[in-house]
């Protein structure tokens, strides 16, 4: 038997109506607010100077003055209490390499790509080069095959260039190319201190790879690399976690030392990130590494918007010209769902496609645009959304913010250098290929 609820039929439609109220502020409480929709001084800056420079297609823009800041900050957090090695995946042009040697007075390069050490050998013929991860025997042998014949002045892989090994069965391979060619070697062990990606896991492995490398006439020991960026995701406190790593680190080293029966503190004992570097500043007293490796730092893509690197500045993005704006955003096959986007989200109330697309970055600035969900992405002409009052036409530009630099920095013919100071002065980098 239904019971009865007492309330009389004028009673149910205020209680009915002050719901529907109280959803519809709910509502509106959860959707999104609405962007200005225009760009700030510094990026209206930019957009001014594109108009007059070059040509008008995607481009990756470098800011030198903020670069410049940001090697500055790298160079006094080291505080010359460690060796710093640039890491050119990250920073992959020869033009900007040889500005962050100058700047920093390194030439110590750690390089990830067999076609790129060999550019790097030849344009960069001072350089001291560390592989930043194991390379196929095979690869190493196409790096000699490559390399023109010694010159005075050039490039000495004898003396300059670490090879990297995680194994002892890599090692064997290059001590038999090294003898197949009838070259000599310099080994740098990669050792496991935390992110169990490869390497040598335990101090104890290392001795019989020590004691092949010291019986071979061929191969010398170089010293070690640990990497360790992962300690600043990972659980716990951050200076715990790298004091972990240092100890690991320490034990590989104390292993060496005993093995080979001398100090190895004058050799490459490499750790560090762009992520970690700053945890190391007035602790080369405490820790067996005595060189820091870097790149992203210097441009600091999205990737490395974290508190290790919070007094850093972005310093690179990619600029696309606006082709067309319409309004509202109609998606294929769904009428009025365009519209209904927009009247959720305010964001998405334009439709903004632009030259290109579909890169690791987020777009920067007007503030508020995204790629529309539904529509999906585009590498052609991607549809970027933004609101009401986003005040760009074709031929404007967008600035989008890069999550990372290697692979970015790639897909583009050149890096376009701007000094924040004065646009006028504009370089066209290259980027290695």
């Amino acid at each position: 038997m239904r019971q009865n609820d007492n309330f009389s039929p004028g009673r149910r439609r205020l209680l009915l109506g002050a719901g529907a109220l109280t959803l519809a502020g709910t509502a509106s409480w959860l959707r999104p607010s609405s962007a200005d929709g225009g760009h700030g001084p510094y990026f209206q800056g930019l957009d001014d100077t594109l108009r007059q420079h070059g040509p008008y297609q995607p481009r990756l823009i470098i800011d030198r003055q903020r670069l410049l800041a940001n090697i500055d900050l790298l160079s006094q957090q080291l505080a010359g209490q460690f060796n710093y090695r640039i890491v050119t995946k990250s920073l992959p042009s020869l033009p900007l390499l040889k500005l962050v040697m100058a700047r920093t007075g390194t030439r110590r390069l750690m390089v990830f790509h067999q076609p790129f050490l060999n550019q790097v050998a030849s344009a960069l013929p001072e350089a001291d080069v560390l592989l930043g991860k194991p390379m196929p025997v095979k690869a190493a042998r196409q790096f000699y095959h490559d390399l023109p014949a010694a010159s005075p002045g050039g490039f000495e892989p004898a003396h300059q260039l670490q090879w990297l090994i995680d194994s002892p069965e890599r090692l064997a391979q290059y001590d038999q190319l090294a003898a197949e060619l009838g070259l000599q070697l310099r080994i740098n062990i990669e050792i496991d201190v935390g992110l169990h990606r490869g390497g040598i896991r335990a101090p104890a492995e290392l001795v019989p790879m020590l004691n092949h490398i010291e019986q071979s006439p061929r191969l010398s020991f170089a010293g070690f690399m640990g990497y360790e960026p992962h300690i600043v995701k990972a659980p716990g406190s951050v200076t715990w976690r790298r004091d972990q790593a240092m100890a690991r680190y320490q034990g590989f080293v104390d292993q060496a030392e005993q093995t080979l029966g001398r100090s190895i503190r004058n050799l490459t004992l490499n750790t560090g990130g762009s992520t970690t570097y700053t945890l190391y500043r007035d602790q080369h007293e405490r820790f067996a590494a005595n060189e820091i490796a870097a790149g992203s730092a210097l441009v600091k893509p999205t990737d490395f918007d974290l508190p290790t690197l919070a007094d850093h500045q972005p310093a690179a993005y990619i600029a696309t010209p606006v082709l067309k704006v319409v309004e509202p955003p109609e998606i294929p096959g769904i009428p009025g769902l365009g519209r209904l986007m927009g009247w959720w989200n305010p964001n998405r109330h334009k439709a903004v496609f632009i030259y290109g697309g579909d890169w690791k970055a987020v777009a920067e600035s007007p503030a508020g645009l995204s790629p529309n969900p539904i529509y999906g992405r585009s590498t052609n002409q991607e549809m970027l959304n933004g609101s009401a009052a986003l005040a760009l036409q074709p031929d404007d530009w967008v600035f989008l913010r890069p999550s990372q630099s290697e692979r970015v920095f790639l897909a583009f013919d050149g890096i376009d250098s701007y000094d924040g100071n004065d646009r006028r002065s504009h370089e066209h980098w290259p980027v290695l290929g």
